[in-house]
């Protein structure tokens, strides 16, 4: 491989993990445990990536601020009976795993919390790959650029040296944010022609097609 970048710094729902269908899900059930409108498809996965609480802002805007705690636990409850079902997408693992044998830092960057993210990378099998990462429970959510400027900090690896790698335009608007390049995930929550809009270095509609470009161009 070349040595274009130091630092691979990737979002997990949608971009490694194929959970978009499940967090849609899990919005639109507690929506109607708790009698709320139930938003669209489109207006649900358009809030993936982002922390929980700048989440239920935009996917149920008219919620009281005394009702989120309600509705977190019903989003939870609801993700939770089926979060050991999901799986990454198919050659994720892989991918990761030629990347660290490469030589790249890797690193996270997500919507999760810190004790969702754990869970996840302990079931993926993957968090002995990863260098560094950072929740929106940590951080101010996507897209300020903060996870990716602590991330930097911590790895000391340089904005032109990093490259962040997501499915969602808060992945794409976070990169620009902090100064650093991105590759956009199609196969994920976002709509090819939103993240195409924002300029990334390519648009992959499949993981093998990711890794390919890593390969060549990474």
């Amino acid at each position: 491989m070349a040595s274009r970048f130091e630092l691979l710094v990737f979002d997990w729902d949608g971009t490694l993990l194929d959970s978009a269908a499940a967090i849609v899900d899990a919005i639109k059930a507690a929506c109607r445990d708790l009698a709320l409108p139930i938003p669209a498809d489109e207006q649900a996965r358009h809030v993936i990536g982002l922390g929980l609480h700048d989440a239920l802002r935009y996917a149920v805007p008219n919620l009281p601020e005394e009702r989120y705690p309600s509705m977190v636990e019903r989003y939870r409850h609801h993700y939770l009976r089926h979060d050991h079902e999901l799986q990454l997408f198919d050659g994720a693992a892989a991918m990761i795993a030629e990347l660290a044998a490469a030589g790249f830092l890797l690193a996270v960057a997500t919507g999760k919390s810190r004790l969702g993210l754990d869970r996840a990378l302990r079931s993926s099998g993957l968090g002995g790959y990863f260098h560094a990462s950072r929740c929106a429970d940590e951080c101010f959510s996507k897209p300020h650029p903060q996870m990716l400027e602590e991330l930097m900090d911590e790895l000391a690896v340089a904005p032109g040296r990093t490259l962040m790698i997501g499915d969602t335009t808060h992945d794409l608007l976070m990169a620009r944010n902090a100064g650093v390049a991105c590759l956009a995930a199609a196969y994920g929550a976002h709509p090819a022609a939103a993240l195409d809009a924002l300029r990334p270095l390519a648009l992959l509609l499949e993981i093998e097609e990711m890794a390919q470009w890593l390969r060549t161009n990474a």
